[in-house]
């Protein structure tokens, strides 16, 4: 096996793989999971279709064999996959990978977060959209309280993990505690990440309309805190960076929507049964399950994995930022055409 940097028809390198460990979560986000399509008697994934960790550690061994350096543990929510602390050990001795972070809502985490660092983990991101009981609680779907979700963020705080805040903002949802998330993480001197609401699968109703474009955020938030940018650690880094001008703490901006970053994008995704996607908007994906289950060796692996990848041309975001009006400062318009009628797959399948 060779190692070196494989890259897609626009010439973007392989660098970073999202492994979802498993697709059931505890939460039922209105733009990720909605109840009303993930009720008690939704058809998960039975146990023996998830990869199992042999499976998994050997195609993130393969992944970095192409020149991938950073893996994303990703779901549903990954702390509910029994012995995940075990793996992340496993794989955090393979040559050649730098870096393994993941995501969670964090119920869980003030449970494990020790574990996690101790494992191999040096990075979290946490998925919380208030600070509100009452906003918080109808977003995630649960009633849970944002309080369970900051006693997990100071739990991997303490553990010594490196942790951001991911709030997806939707308008007419939570955009009124846009200012308080970045005050109080600002005064924690945590990074805050904004998510612009993204029309990933085809359950969460997503309208342009509800979209809060991120230079609207960037506005409110630098009337009151002061921010300057931060150019990128690396190629492919998906946030934009700014840091407030005391020095306090950074924030970052995810615009899918309104800022496509497409040219940039050096990351694959694999289900938790086995589906390499090459885009968060993709509609299908690519068995590598079946081949690890049917025999092929390494080389056979290999082959079809520089294939996919040498075939690549993904490029969504730009597709609908080019299909879709903006009118004003910061009210989004109608997106027209094929690409709002795309199927996509979901993203608590593949982990956004």
């Amino acid at each position: 096996m060779t190692s070196g940097a494989l890259k897609d028809l626009r010439m973007r390198p392989l660098r970073d793989l999202r492994v979802s460990v498993i697709d059931r979560c505890n939460f039922r986000c209105t733009y990720c999971m909605p109840a009303e399509v993930f009720g008690p008697g939704y058809a998960f994934l039975p146990p023996s279709a998830l990869l199992s960790f042999d499976e998994m550690t050997r195609l993130v061994r393969l992944f970095v064999s192409l020149g991938v350096e950073k893996v994303r543990i990703t779901g549903g929510e990954p702390l509910l996959r029994h012995g995940l602390e075990s793996w992340i050990a496993d794989i955090s001795g393979i040559s050649g990978l730098s870096d393994i972070a993941l995501t969670t809502n964090g119920v869980l985490l003030a449970k494990k977060a020790r574990a996690l660092k101790e494992a191999g983990l040096r990075r979290v991101n946490v998925s919380l959209d208030s600070l509100d009981p009452q906003t918080f609680g109808r977003m995630n779907g649960r009633g849970v309280s944002p309080d369970i979700v900051l006693r997990g963020i100071e739990a991997a705080r303490e553990a010594g993990l490196d942790v951001k805040v991911n709030m997806v903002v939707k308008r007419g949802e939570n955009d009124q505690d846009i200012l308080p998330m970045a005050r109080y993480f600002k005064s924690l001197g945590v990074t805050l990440r904004f998510i612009e609401y993204m029309d990933v699968g085809n359950t969460n109703g997503w309208r342009l309309d509800h979209v809060v474009p991120s230079r609207e955020i960037l506005e409110r938030i630098r009337v009151e805190m002061p921010l300057e940018p931060v150019r990128p650690n690396y190629f492919g880094e998906v946030a934009k960076r700014y840091r407030y001008v005391d020095g306090t703490a950074e924030i970052g901006f995810i615009s899918s929507v309104t800022q496509a970053f497409c040219s940039t994008c050096t990351r694959a995704r694999l289900s938790a049964d086995g589906k390499l996607y090459t885009c968060l908007f993709a509609a299908d994906g690519f068995d590598l399950r079946a081949l690890l289950r049917d025999g092929a060796d390494d080389t056979d692996v290999l082959e079809a994995i520089r294939a996919i990848w040498q075939g690549r041309s993904d490029h969504y975001s730009e597709i609908r930022l080019k299909a879709t009006d903006f009118r004003g400062t910061g009210t989004a318009g109608k997106a027209d055409g094929p690409v709002g009628q795309k199927k996509k797959v979901e993203m608590s399948y593949i982990g956004g």
